[in-house]
Protein backbone atom coordinates (compact mmCIF):
# COMPACT_ATOMS: atom_id res chain seq x y z
CA UNK A 1 0.00 0.00 0.00
CA UNK A 2 1.41 3.71 -0.97
CA UNK A 3 0.19 5.17 2.13
CA UNK A 4 -0.50 9.34 1.77
CA UNK A 5 0.32 10.89 4.71
CA UNK A 6 0.54 14.57 6.95
CA UNK A 7 3.66 15.44 9.30
CA UNK A 8 2.27 17.62 11.53
CA UNK A 9 3.81 18.87 15.32
CA UNK A 10 2.41 21.30 18.12
CA UNK A 11 5.35 22.59 20.01
CA UNK A 12 7.63 19.70 19.54
CA UNK A 13 4.80 16.84 20.06
CA UNK A 14 4.98 15.41 16.30
CA UNK A 15 2.11 13.51 14.36
CA UNK A 16 1.44 11.41 11.19
CA UNK A 17 -1.85 12.87 9.92
CA UNK A 18 -4.15 10.13 7.57
CA UNK A 19 -7.00 11.25 5.76
CA UNK A 20 -8.76 8.06 6.46
CA UNK A 21 -12.46 9.14 5.19
CA UNK A 22 -12.27 6.15 2.63
CA UNK A 23 -11.73 3.66 5.40
CA UNK A 24 -8.60 2.46 3.83
CA UNK A 25 -5.76 2.29 6.88
CA UNK A 26 -5.52 -0.93 8.64
CA UNK A 27 -6.30 0.17 12.10
CA UNK A 28 -5.96 -2.79 13.59
CA UNK A 29 -2.37 -3.18 12.29
CA UNK A 30 -0.58 -2.21 15.38
CA UNK A 31 2.76 -3.79 14.15
CA UNK A 32 2.42 -0.97 10.94
CA UNK A 33 1.30 1.96 12.78
CA UNK A 34 4.40 1.29 15.14
CA UNK A 35 6.35 1.45 12.43
CA UNK A 36 4.96 4.25 10.84
CA UNK A 37 5.69 6.28 13.78
CA UNK A 38 9.44 4.60 14.39
CA UNK A 39 12.28 7.71 13.91
CA UNK A 40 14.74 5.06 12.04
CA UNK A 41 12.42 2.83 10.08
CA UNK A 42 9.23 4.65 9.56
CA UNK A 43 8.18 8.73 8.89
CA UNK A 44 8.97 9.32 12.77
CA UNK A 45 6.19 10.62 15.55
CA UNK A 46 5.12 11.11 18.54
CA UNK A 47 1.49 9.43 17.45
CA UNK A 48 -0.42 8.38 14.29
CA UNK A 49 -4.02 10.36 14.09
CA UNK A 50 -7.03 8.79 11.27
CA UNK A 51 -9.15 11.32 10.48
CA UNK A 52 -12.95 10.10 9.38
CA UNK A 53 -16.36 11.22 8.70
CA UNK A 54 -18.16 11.81 11.79
CA UNK A 55 -22.54 12.02 11.32
CA UNK A 56 -22.53 14.33 14.48
CA UNK A 57 -19.38 17.15 13.27
CA UNK A 58 -17.32 17.88 10.87
CA UNK A 59 -14.97 14.49 11.30
CA UNK A 60 -13.58 12.27 13.50
CA UNK A 61 -10.35 11.91 15.26
CA UNK A 62 -9.10 8.53 16.00
CA UNK A 63 -5.62 8.48 18.10
CA UNK A 64 -2.70 5.71 17.93
CA UNK A 65 0.39 5.94 20.52
CA UNK A 66 3.44 5.47 18.93
CA UNK A 67 3.80 1.86 20.45
CA UNK A 68 0.64 1.05 17.62
CA UNK A 69 -2.28 1.08 20.47
CA UNK A 70 -5.25 3.40 20.02
CA UNK A 71 -5.43 5.79 22.98
CA UNK A 72 -7.29 8.33 25.01
CA UNK A 73 -7.05 11.65 24.49
CA UNK A 74 -4.31 13.90 22.91
CA UNK A 75 -4.13 17.48 23.36
CA UNK A 76 -1.53 18.49 20.78
CA UNK A 77 -2.86 15.66 18.30
CA UNK A 78 -6.56 17.56 19.07
CA UNK A 79 -4.87 21.22 17.59
CA UNK A 80 -3.09 19.35 14.78
CA UNK A 81 -5.93 17.38 13.46
CA UNK A 82 -7.68 21.14 12.94
CA UNK A 83 -5.15 22.23 11.17
CA UNK A 84 -4.99 19.36 9.13
CA UNK A 85 -8.91 19.37 8.68
CA UNK A 86 -8.01 23.24 7.64
CA UNK A 87 -5.50 22.42 4.72
CA UNK A 88 -7.92 19.48 3.90
CA UNK A 89 -11.17 21.93 2.94
CA UNK A 90 -13.11 20.51 5.72
CA UNK A 91 -13.20 24.01 7.94
CA UNK A 92 -12.70 27.19 7.89
CA UNK A 93 -11.60 28.94 11.40
CA UNK A 94 -13.83 26.67 13.76
CA UNK A 95 -14.64 23.43 13.88
CA UNK A 96 -16.56 20.66 15.75
CA UNK A 97 -14.88 16.92 15.86
CA UNK A 98 -15.69 14.10 17.81
CA UNK A 99 -12.63 12.07 19.65
CA UNK A 100 -12.73 9.12 21.85
CA UNK A 101 -13.68 11.42 25.05
CA UNK A 102 -16.33 13.44 23.40
CA UNK A 103 -17.36 16.30 21.46
CA UNK A 104 -14.91 18.82 21.09
CA UNK A 105 -14.81 22.84 19.49
CA UNK A 106 -11.81 24.35 17.84
CA UNK A 107 -10.70 27.68 16.23
CA UNK A 108 -7.80 28.31 14.79
CA UNK A 109 -5.99 31.45 13.36
CA UNK A 110 -2.98 31.17 11.07
CA UNK A 111 -1.09 28.56 12.68
CA UNK A 112 -2.37 28.87 16.20
CA UNK A 113 -5.44 26.47 17.63
CA UNK A 114 -7.35 26.90 20.62
CA UNK A 115 -9.08 24.03 21.64
CA UNK A 116 -11.75 22.78 23.81
CA UNK A 117 -11.11 20.57 26.29
CA UNK A 118 -13.61 18.24 28.14
CA UNK A 119 -14.22 19.37 32.23
CA UNK A 120 -12.39 18.39 34.65
CA UNK A 121 -14.97 16.83 37.68
CA UNK A 122 -12.40 16.11 40.36
CA UNK A 123 -8.84 16.48 41.00
CA UNK A 124 -7.47 13.85 43.70
CA UNK A 125 -4.50 15.19 46.09
CA UNK A 126 -1.94 13.01 47.03
CA UNK A 127 1.03 13.13 49.76
CA UNK A 128 3.75 14.65 46.61
CA UNK A 129 1.00 15.15 43.63
CA UNK A 130 -1.80 15.70 42.18
CA UNK A 131 -4.06 13.38 39.85
CA UNK A 132 -6.29 14.23 37.21
CA UNK A 133 -8.08 13.52 33.98
CA UNK A 134 -7.98 15.91 31.14
CA UNK A 135 -8.96 13.46 28.20
CA UNK A 136 -6.03 11.49 29.15
CA UNK A 137 -4.94 10.56 33.27
CA UNK A 138 -2.08 12.75 34.26
CA UNK A 139 0.09 12.47 37.54
CA UNK A 140 1.41 16.21 38.25
CA UNK A 141 4.19 16.91 40.63
CA UNK A 142 6.24 19.74 41.62
CA UNK A 143 10.11 18.88 41.74
CA UNK A 144 13.20 21.90 42.48
CA UNK A 145 15.41 20.00 39.72
CA UNK A 146 13.49 20.22 36.77
CA UNK A 147 16.63 21.05 33.71
CA UNK A 148 18.60 18.27 35.49
CA UNK A 149 15.58 15.82 36.15
CA UNK A 150 15.95 12.59 33.89
CA UNK A 151 12.56 12.28 33.41
CA UNK A 152 12.52 8.93 31.60
CA UNK A 153 13.95 7.27 34.41
CA UNK A 154 11.47 8.74 37.05
CA UNK A 155 8.56 8.62 35.01
CA UNK A 156 8.55 5.34 34.49
CA UNK A 157 9.53 4.62 37.94
CA UNK A 158 6.03 6.58 38.82
CA UNK A 159 3.94 5.24 35.52
CA UNK A 160 4.14 1.53 36.74
CA UNK A 161 5.22 1.36 39.93
CA UNK A 162 2.11 3.77 41.02
CA UNK A 163 -0.71 2.94 38.73
CA UNK A 164 0.08 -0.44 37.05
CA UNK A 165 -0.45 -1.84 33.84
CA UNK A 166 -3.29 1.09 33.07
CA UNK A 167 -0.35 3.82 33.78
CA UNK A 168 -0.33 7.36 33.36
CA UNK A 169 1.12 10.23 32.15
CA UNK A 170 3.57 11.73 34.64
CA UNK A 171 4.35 15.54 34.42
CA UNK A 172 7.19 17.25 36.83
CA UNK A 173 6.57 21.09 37.29
CA UNK A 174 8.25 23.82 38.19
CA UNK A 175 7.34 27.45 38.81
CA UNK A 176 8.65 30.54 36.68
CA UNK A 177 6.49 32.84 38.19
CA UNK A 178 2.78 33.52 39.64
CA UNK A 179 0.99 32.30 36.20
CA UNK A 180 3.90 31.03 34.25
CA UNK A 181 5.06 26.93 34.78
CA UNK A 182 7.95 24.75 33.10
CA UNK A 183 7.14 21.05 32.38
CA UNK A 184 8.32 18.06 31.19
CA UNK A 185 6.54 14.87 30.61
CA UNK A 186 6.65 11.24 30.05
CA UNK A 187 3.92 9.89 28.18
CA UNK A 188 2.75 6.35 28.58
CA UNK A 189 2.53 4.21 25.06
CA UNK A 190 5.47 6.80 23.95
CA UNK A 191 7.52 4.98 27.18
CA UNK A 192 9.69 8.53 27.44
CA UNK A 193 9.63 12.12 27.68
CA UNK A 194 7.96 13.85 24.57
CA UNK A 195 9.09 17.36 23.75
CA UNK A 196 5.08 18.64 25.04
CA UNK A 197 2.09 17.11 25.95
CA UNK A 198 -1.47 19.06 25.27
CA UNK A 199 -3.35 17.34 27.72
CA UNK A 200 -0.32 16.97 29.92
CA UNK A 201 -0.27 20.82 29.98
CA UNK A 202 -3.77 21.54 30.67
CA UNK A 203 -3.73 18.63 34.00
CA UNK A 204 -0.42 20.79 35.09
CA UNK A 205 -2.28 24.63 34.81
CA UNK A 206 -5.35 23.18 36.52
CA UNK A 207 -3.60 21.29 39.39
CA UNK A 208 -1.55 24.68 40.15
CA UNK A 209 -4.64 26.18 40.25
CA UNK A 210 -6.04 23.73 42.51
CA UNK A 211 -2.64 23.56 44.92
CA UNK A 212 -3.41 27.36 44.92
CA UNK A 213 0.44 27.78 43.43
CA UNK A 214 -1.55 30.14 41.22
CA UNK A 215 -4.62 32.53 41.39
CA UNK A 216 -4.98 32.75 38.05
CA UNK A 217 -7.16 31.42 35.19
CA UNK A 218 -4.91 31.82 32.51
CA UNK A 219 -1.78 30.51 32.84
CA UNK A 220 1.44 29.57 30.32
CA UNK A 221 2.91 26.49 30.22
CA UNK A 222 6.67 26.06 29.00
CA UNK A 223 7.33 23.01 27.54
CA UNK A 224 10.87 22.01 25.74
CA UNK A 225 9.27 22.06 22.72
CA UNK A 226 7.36 25.74 23.15
CA UNK A 227 4.57 27.80 24.79
CA UNK A 228 1.32 26.91 25.32
CA UNK A 229 -1.66 28.66 26.86
CA UNK A 230 -4.24 27.34 29.02
CA UNK A 231 -7.22 28.87 30.22
CA UNK A 232 -10.52 27.27 32.21
CA UNK A 233 -13.28 28.43 34.77
CA UNK A 234 -13.75 27.10 38.50
CA UNK A 235 -16.95 25.59 38.77
CA UNK A 236 -17.52 24.24 41.95
CA UNK A 237 -15.04 21.16 42.87
CA UNK A 238 -14.32 21.12 39.25
CA UNK A 239 -13.02 22.97 36.00
CA UNK A 240 -15.22 24.14 33.21
CA UNK A 241 -14.52 25.98 30.16
CA UNK A 242 -11.02 24.83 29.71
CA UNK A 243 -9.30 25.57 26.35
CA UNK A 244 -5.30 24.76 25.21
CA UNK A 245 -4.25 27.09 22.87
CA UNK A 246 -0.79 27.24 20.85
CA UNK A 247 1.05 26.54 17.22
CA UNK A 248 0.19 23.90 15.19
CA UNK A 249 2.24 23.30 12.08
CA UNK A 250 2.56 21.44 8.85
CA UNK A 251 6.08 20.12 8.28
CA UNK A 252 5.67 17.76 5.33
CA UNK A 253 3.53 15.76 3.56
CA UNK A 254 4.45 12.63 1.64
CA UNK A 255 3.97 8.78 0.62
CA UNK A 256 5.64 6.11 2.37
CA UNK A 257 4.98 2.18 0.72
CA UNK A 258 4.10 0.25 3.50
Amino acid sequence: MQLKFHKYQGTGNDFILVDNRQLIFPKNDTKLIALLCNRRFGVGADGLILLENDKMSDFKMVYFNSDGNESSMCGNGGRCIVAFAKELGLVENDATFNAVDGLHTASIQNNNVTLQMVDVTEVKSKPKSLFLNTGSPHHVQLVNDLQTLDVKTEGAKLRYGLYGKAGSNINFVQPINADTFEVRTYERGVEGETLSCGTGVTAVAIAMHHAQKTASDSITIKTLGGELKVSFQRNGKGYGQIKLSGPATLVYKGEISC
